[in-house]
Parts: structure tokens; C-alpha cells; sequence
């Protein structure tokens, strides 16, 4: 891994799994990971683990000020007021683990990498090195803003640290060129390098509109830079999952009705 004079801790991590994955993060003595409330699974004895105002960055206000602003923006963003650090008090190297909190790909995002600043979908962060300040990106444009969905309001990762996001289903990493645009569902985006134009634009079309089932409107993203597209946002998995739970079964009317419930393991 290559080594140079980072602001951010300087983590060694691995990832495991391949549906479920978790996040192995490396910590010397005194380096600090910060982890979104509730991704936390395990920890070796020695590491101490401490709830935050904001993210902990340096990049931050002093004084209760900057930590109470820093931690505010992140409830506009639909996350907690407060985040959680592990840092290595012992000697010797000691590891911490993270898990996803559903089936998915965990991306790995070398911010140094990336112009020093990632733009993402506002439930993507995973955890990071300390040092990576988490904030939120607002879509300036008034479309974007009115019928964006879930791009409305983003996070923004920043620094020269490791962060790690997770996206539901399989993830398709694009290189976009200058002028490429990609016509992505809105809550398929999972992220993208800030060089990037976002935007939303009209499906179009009577059919389309009315039985096209694919909503309004697309999320445009034009090049340059790298953009990160999932397969199954946990919106569409939860909607899915409420659909079959609120809808009566078909046969549930007939007289086959109860027997099939019988043979599936669901006759009370």
C-alpha cells in the first residue's frame, strides 16, 4: 500500500465476504477509526471506543460551535448526531471490524485518490480513517433539488484518508470521459468524484410517464471522473419487501388456498 505523508490516520484495512461483507481495519498505536452507530462487530482487547459530536476530523470548527455544527448538518443528511471512534490505546497493532447492515459490495474510496473529495448517496458511509470529515452536499440546481428523490441531499467525503461506502446488490465502477453522461435511477447512484456533473432530466413520453413504472425522471451524470452504480438500493429491496408483506397471496381466495399455505410451511 503506498505510503506518503497523509493528514488522515494511515490504516491498513481487508475486506471480507462476498454478499455479506465486513471491514477489517488495522490500527497502530494512538490511530483512530470512526464508524457510523451501528456498524461496529467486533474489536480487539485494547482498543478504546468513544461516542463523538460530527465525524472528529480536524478539518472541523474549534470549540462546541464547530462540533455542534459539524454534528447538525449530519441529521439533515437523515443520520445520527453522533458517531463512534476506536483508537488503539494499547501498543502493538490491534484490528477492528465493521459489517454492512445488508447484502451488498463495501467500496473502498482512497480519497487522495479522488481529488481529495467523493460525493455520495446520504446512508453510503460505512466508516473511515480519522481525519475524513463527513458533511453534506446540497444539489444546487432547483430540478435537481424539487425532483431528485434520494440525491437530493448528499454526503460529501473529504481529505486524503480511506473511507469505505456500501451499496445494495453489485456494484459497476465507470470512468466516465469529458461529455459522457450516464442516465442512471436516481437511487442507484452510490457515488461519484466531485468532477462530475449531476443532474436530473425528464423520462418524456405519454406511455413512459403514465405505465412506465420507472418514475419521472432520471439522475444524469456527465464526465469527467468515476462514478459508482448499485443494483438494489435498500429503498427498492424495503419496497419490494413491503409489497409482498402487505399484498394477499393469489390463491389465498380459492379453496387451494389453505392447503398450499400447509404445504409451504405457513398453515396455522
Amino acid at each position: 500500500m503506498e505510503r506518503y505523508n497523509r493528514t488522515a490516520h494511515e490504516i491498513d484495512y481487508r475486506i471480507f465476504g462476498e454478499e455479506m461483507q465486513c471491514v477489517e481495519i488495522e490500527l497502530d498505536p494512538q490511530e483512530t477509526a470512526i464508524a457510523e452507530s451501528g456498524a461496529f462487530m467486533m474489536m480487539d482487547d485494547g482498543i478504546q471506543m468513544e461516542t463523538i459530536f460530527g465525524d472528529g476530523s480536524r478539518q472541523q470548527g474549534g470549540g462546541i460551535l464547530g462540533k455542534l455544527m459539524s454534528a447538525g448538518k449530519r441529521l439533515l443528511t437523515g443520520e445520527s448526531l453522533f458517531m463512534t471512534a476506536f483508537t488503539n490505546t494499547g501498543g502493538g497493532k490491534r484490528k477492528v471490524y465493521f459489517a454492512a447492515p445488508y447484502a451488498g459490495k463495501v467500496i473502498t474510496l482512497d480519497l487522495s485518490r479522488h481529488a481529495g473529495k467523493i460525493i455520495c448517496q446520504k446512508d453510503a458511509f460505512l466508516c473511515a480513517a480519522k481525519g475524513v470529515s463527513i458533511g453534506i452536499e446540497f444539489q444546487r440546481r432547483l430540478g435537481t433539488g424539487l425532483f431528485g428523490g434520494e440525491g437530493f441531499i448528499m454526503q460529501k467525503l473529504e481529505g486524503d484518508g480511506f473511507a469505505f461506502c456500501h451499496a445494495g446488490g453489485y456494484v459497476i465502477e465507470r470512468n466516465l470521459l469529458p461529455g459522457e453522461m450516464l442516465k442512471v435511477d436516481t437511487g442507484c447512484i452510490v457515488a461519484f468524484e466531485s468532477s462530475v456533473n449531476y443532474d436530473i432530466q425528464f423520462v418524456g413520453g405519454i406511455k413512459n410517464t403514465i405505465f412506465g413504472g420507472e418514475g419521472l425522471f432520471f439522475a444524469t451524470l456527465r464526465g469527467p471522473g468515476r462514478v459508482w452504480i448499485q443494483s438494489l438500493p435498500v429503498s427498492r429491496l424495503a419496497s419490494r419487501i413491503l409489497q409482498y408483506g402487505t399484498v394477499n397471496r393469489k390463491e389465498e381466495g380459492g379453496i387451494l388456498g389453505p392447503l398450499g399455505n400447509l404445504l409451504d410451511g405457513d398453515g396455522r
